[in-house]
């Protein structure tokens, strides 16, 4: 299960702000999600290390009554050095790089973390994660994975560029320079992956994609 942090804080005072807590609305929409989720089951649960994953998690983890862990490799893409500078320079950027030819996407925002190294951080943080449960991916032109315990249930809170990452490496699709676009994911939304058994192994099943019945529709933002 992917579940993606609520409403950040990005501009404050019309200044950009570097890894941003949560707003008023943003802990609202994390305490619907932990209390949709209370009654379920988990294995583990995981939360990216940045502010507004940990702020979404946390009323999670007191609902399941656990203590906070943190999973590195959930880290969304590094943006360039922001802080402080006027919300028009990020817009500006972000609109920059919509513009250009979609090979040219790859790079990423100037002085930021580039879209390829992001994708391949996350997918080699998968890899990582996943083979240490014991679920690794066949030698096999299509999806499928050998998974030692299909029914273990993992909660990972983290955002719409690790998630949607995370789910189309898992669900075995090529990466493009805009996975924030192919999947829209919603704050606190949860999207479900289910182990399907085939002959070989097991491939996975995308079940839902960005539920967010737990909020009401005035708290729906992404």
């Amino acid at each position: 299960m992917f579940i993606r942090h609520g409403q950040p804080e990005w501009i404050r005072d019309g200044l950009n702000v570097e890894n941003p807590p949560l707003t008023e609305l943003g802990h609202a929409q994390a305490r619907a999600m932990a209390q949709a989720l209370a009654a379920e089951d988990f294995d583990e649960v995981y939360a990216s290390p940045l502010l507004r994953a940990r702020q979404t998690a946390a009323p999670l983890f007191e609902a399941l009554d656990r203590e906070e862990q943190i999973a590195p490799w959930l880290e969304e893409i590094r943006d360039p050095a922001w802080h402080g500078t006027p919300q028009e320079k990020a817009q500006a950027a972000y609109d920059e790089l919509r513009a250009r030819p979609v090979d040219d996407r790859w790079e990423g925002l100037h002085g930021g973390e580039s879209i390829r190294e992001f994708t391949e951080r996350i997918r080699a943080g998968a890899d990582d994660f996943f083979t240490e449960r014991g679920m690794q991916r066949s030698a096999h032109d299509l999806p499928i994975w050998q998974i030692d315990e299909p029914g273990r249930r993992i909660a990972l809170v983290a955002h719409a560029g690790t998630n949607s990452v995370s789910i189309a490496h898992l669900l075995g699709m090529q990466p493009t320079p805009w996975e924030w676009d192919r999947f829209v994911i919603g704050h606190t939304s949860v999207s479900r992956l289910e182990a399907l058994e085939l002959h070989d192994g097991f491939t996975f099943s995308l079940s839902k994609l960005s539920d967010v019945e737990h909020l009401a529709s005035g708290q729906r933002t992404r």
